[in-house]
């Protein structure tokens, strides 16, 4: 406690990028997390991460008899920008699996079937909800939470903060214009199967209602591709699951590059 008495600005300064990371990180951005709770992580977060910061380079942004100037106050904007930062790309990844499951709602004729949802805290077709919460688990299942909180954040205060974040934003804009582009992209390739497979039959049941009217078969359609929707969702979702790993990989590796790219950080 004394520690943290004794360098008080610079553990204000790790509290405000965990407590912004919290607020825009998923799941722990959600409004059933009181914000007792977040304020606390956020403190237990910047007290374990305060002994592996090398306070010198800070020392010229705060007044040697402690009091805040307004060059701290523009630094502590600026480890709150990067806190944003790093919660943002996290929820342009997961953002990937909840588009997936909008496109193929569209497909299976389920867009109409929406509803608030608390993980992403927007109006959502069912089975964006249902691709999102199959992707919560496994980023829980897979300890990814433990390796952002011990690993990602910390890297993050070795060699990264806001003096960097000013000499490299250009670095940084392109890195969030990559992870937009890479959103649609995993979504496509995530939905493309089901919605490959809706379209043929779609097709097919076309074709066979001009050739038989009678029989009706476009009312006949839908239920047949949701069935099919389902049964093919049943199918695949060990190898969705991989490639959600394999999401997380990518982008903590990204993230990773990130921080070793941008010199100036806290040594």
């Amino acid at each position: 406690m004394n520690n943290v008495l004794m360098n008080a600005p610079v553990f204000l300064l790790l509290f405000i990028r965990s407590f912004t990371m919290l607020l825009t990180l998923p799941l722990f951005s959600m409004r059933a997390v009181s914000r007792v709770a977040k304020v606390a992580l956020a403190g237990y977060m910047a007290f374990f991460l305060l002994g592996t910061v090398d306070f010198s380079s800070y020392n010229s942004f705060i007044r040697e008899d402690g009091i805040f100037s307004l060059n701290y106050l523009f630094i502590a904007i600026g480890e709150g920008l990067i806190g944003v930062i790093i919660g943002f790309y996290i929820t342009i990844i997961f953002s990937a699996f909840s588009s997936a499951g909008q496109f193929m709602a569209f497909q299976m004729g389920f867009s109409a079937a929406s509803t608030y949802d608390a993980l992403s805290q927007v109006e959502n077709p069912l089975m964006g909800q249902f691709f999102n919460f199959i992707a919560m688990l496994v980023f829980m299942q897979s300890q990814w939470f433990q390796r952002l909180f011990l690993g990602g954040l910390g890297s993050s205060v070795k060699t990264l903060n806001t003096i960097s974040l000013i000499i490299n934003r250009e670095d940084f804009i392109q890195f969030l214009l990559r992870g937009l582009t890479k959103l649609f992209s995993d979504a496509l390739i995530i939905a493309l199967p089901i919605m490959g497979t809706l379209l043929l039959i779609s097709i097919c049941t076309g074709l066979l209602s001009k050739a038989a009217p009678q029989m009706n078969l476009l009312s006949e359609g839908f239920p047949i591709m949701i069935l099919v929707s389902f049964l093919l969702i049943f199918i695949l979702i060990p190898e969705m699951s991989d490639f959600f790993i394999r999401s997380f990989e990518n982008g903590f590796f990204n993230l990773d590059n990130l921080f070793k790219l941008s010199p100036g950080g806290v040594k």
